[in-house]
């Protein structure tokens, strides 16, 4: 699977910003998909996630502020940042998860696309 991933920039702490992550195959049929963070020097790390059936998951620190969806029409993979803040600052990437039906897990990235919040 192809992403590709858009919509990084610079904000100022407390504005927002919309993600998007465009994907080469049937998003619906994608296991999961979802976008990581790696914030300088550090791991990349959970942001959100949303199954095939609709259930998301978020790390703690944005779950009140991130809201990801599925744009299936368009295989989109949108996620919505509110209320950013300086600890937000990081590269973004696109994943993507496809089981087949001999269980074999295929796992795929984007380029990544900069997210930088001033204080």
């Amino acid at each position: 699977v192809q992403l590709q991933a858009s919509g990084g920039g610079v904000v100022q702490t407390g504005g927002s910003l919309r993600l998007s992550c465009a994907a080469s195959y049937n998003i619906a049929k994608l296991n999961t998909v979802g976008w990581y963070r790696q914030a300088p020097g550090k791991e990349r790390n959970l942001v959100a996630t949303v199954t095939a059936d609709g259930t998301t998951n978020y790390a703690d620190l944005v779950r009140d502020r991130f809201t990801i969806s599925r744009v299936v029409a368009e295989n989109t993979v949108n996620l919505e940042m509110t209320n950013l803040k300086p600890e937000d600052t990081g590269i973004y990437y696109c994943y993507a998860k496809l089981v087949t039906a001999a269980q074999i897990a295929y796992t795929d990235w984007g380029q990544g696309t900069l997210v930088t919040v001033s204080s």
